[in-house]
């Protein structure tokens, strides 16, 4: 008995000294919508997560994923938040954004033509599998 009692006395006091260190979060925020409030929402739920974990002592890292609709968040010259996008990616190392491929190929379908994303848009395959990548990977979902 007193083996188990110290082994636990042991894994207690590793607990708490991983907490004492901080903690890394992880946020996956969902954009599917062309509207710029869902977009100004998303990007401010960033801002104000990333700014209570860093003051919290611990680290946070953020992928916002968009596609649908909400892919127009990722498009220059179209994107209601390009500029923000721009600013918050210069300040905030913790901070990546994805594109979703799928709806990059329907919109450039429609189109009959390439379309560029923002620099800062990262394109992967389907942003709807990059989601559950992200829960798989212990990423905690946030949808504005």
């Amino acid at each position: 008995m007193k083996k188990v009692f110290g082994a636990a006395a042991l894994l207690a006091i590793l607990a708490t000294s991983a907490f004492a260190e901080g903690v890394e979060h992880r946020v996956a925020v969902h954009v599917d919508q062309n509207d710029p409030q869902v977009m100004n929402m998303a990007l401010n739920n960033v801002a104000n997560l990333t700014s209570y974990y860093e003051a919290q002592g611990d680290t946070v890292l953020v992928e916002v994923v968009a596609y649908g609709p909400g892919l127009n968040m990722f498009l220059p010259d179209k994107s209601p938040v390009e500029d923000r996008i721009s600013t918050m990616s210069l300040s905030m190392d913790n901070l990546t954004f994805s594109a979703c491929g799928n709806t990059l190929a329907a919109m450039e379908k429609k189109a009959g033509n390439k379309i560029s994303l923002i620099d800062e848009a990262e394109i992967v395959p389907s942003g709807v599998v990059r989601l559950i990548e992200l829960q798989e990977n212990d990423y905690a979902y946030i949808k504005p």
